[in-house]
């Protein structure tokens, strides 16, 4: 209890910094999966953000330790990679106690992720499951609106694109893109030779994440 009291205190000292300057953060985690994957990605997304959706997000994004105080500095954080992932227990409580206090975490499949990050996300939310989201959810109606739902970037497994959601006591504190692969989609253009539709569509559903986590 303690310890909540002073998340609480921190994560409200960070919202007073905001107007400071505003920032979001990729998770860094252990198990072997490359959390730094996509190193253009989310810098591109808030340039992105920052000149269509007016926001004054930090060009600067760093990376931050999960089990760290740190978190709550940051209103958003992203994680992805290809591979394994595992939370120790001070590191799946941070991360509970982060989105239960107002933190939203975006999950991108890079492609592998997605048997170890069900797995451990059960451990930061034991009572709690994904569910798809269905087209018809605001995050895919924000400043841009995507009829179909989430858009498909990357082949993977070549399976229809699914957007997943945990929603914990009504709010939506996580949204996990699956077959997908938005953080492909924002890297530079000659990294992975996208379309310009593609991007455009990756990046356009990237900042409607960005806008429904700050505004819901």
């Amino acid at each position: 209890m303690i310890r909540l009291l002073v998340v609480y205190c921190l994560v409200l000292m960070s919202y007073f910094s905001v107007a400071q300057e505003l920032k979001i953060a990729i998770l860094k985690y252990d198990g072997g999966g490359d959390w730094y994957s996509n190193p253009t990605s989310v810098p591109n997304l808030v340039k992105f953000c920052n000149k269509n959706l007016k926001t004054d997000i930090s060009i600067d994004i760093p990376a931050v330790n999960i089990a760290s105080i740190e978190l709550f500095s940051y209103p958003f954080v992203h994680l992805t990679g290809h591979g394994n992932i595992i939370l120790n227990p001070e590191e799946a409580e941070n991360l509970r106690e982060y989105l239960m206090s107002g933190g939203f975490l975006h999950i991108s499949d890079n492609y592998g992720l997605d048997k170890y990050i069900r797995r451990e996300m059960k451990k930061v939310f034991p009572g709690i499951d994904f569910i798809e989201l269905p087209a018809s959810h605001p995050i895919y109606h924000q400043k841009y609106s995507f009829k179909n739902g989430l858009p498909k970037i990357h082949e993977h497994d070549d399976k229809d694109p699914q957007g997943f959601g945990l929603i914990y006591e009504g709010r939506l504190v996580c949204f996990y893109d699956y077959e997908c692969d938005l953080g492909d989609g924002w890297e530079d253009p000659d990294v992975h030779n996208d379309s310009e539709i593609k991007r455009n569509e990756a990046l356009k559903m990237g900042a409607n994440i960005v806008q429904f986590a700050f505004e819901q």
